[in-house]
């Protein structure tokens, strides 16, 4: 996602192996900003932007990745991954990856990918935490961050110019 004065763009990434060095297929959005608009509406605005994505390319995944936490802490207090889930009535599992270690959340939720770097957290819902980690562990890219999630994100950066 790539905040823009009139809003943001959303980008999303197909695929078919958790291997996959690159997108089965590319989706990009233009969403209007969120009226009124919210102090610290970082994850309203995700969640909107991403329910609009989904809405306008009429698509209905199995599992999302989301950059960014469905869970804040060990107790499951809800962040917009869960909103996510319950907006979409459950029928898309979504595992969250954030780069930011988060207060409240142990060793169990970070997944290393890269040895000389910091561990990427990992939350989801409405699959196994283990399942979700191994599947994170084994996305390609040579570094932190999947190649995947850099390549959404480059998206809509450059849905923006």
């Amino acid at each position: 996602m790539h905040d823009l004065d009139g809003g943001v763009i959303v980008a999303a990434v197909a695929f078919d192996e958790w291997d996959a060095a690159e997108a089965s297929r590319i989706f990009i959005s233009r969403v209007a900003p969120i009226d009124p608009p919210v102090r610290s509406s970082r994850g309203a605005t995700e969640l909107a932007g991403v329910l609009q994505l989904l809405r306008e390319q009429a698509l209905e995944p199995e599992l999302i990745v989301i950059d960014g936490p469905v869970h804040l802490d060990a107790a499951e207090k809800p962040g917009w991954g869960r909103q996510l889930f319950d907006a979409l009535g459950g029928r898309s599992a979504v595992i969250g990856i954030s780069t930011r270690a988060m207060p409240g959340l142990p060793a169990q939720f970070e997944v290393w990918r890269d040895e000389e770097a910091r561990p990427l957290i990992v939350t989801c819902i409405g699959i196994d935490l283990g399942a979700a980690k191994v599947r994170v562990r084994t996305m390609h890219g040579r570094r932190r961050v999947p190649t995947l999630m850099k390549l959404a994100a480059r998206l809509a950066r450059g849905g923006a110019g």
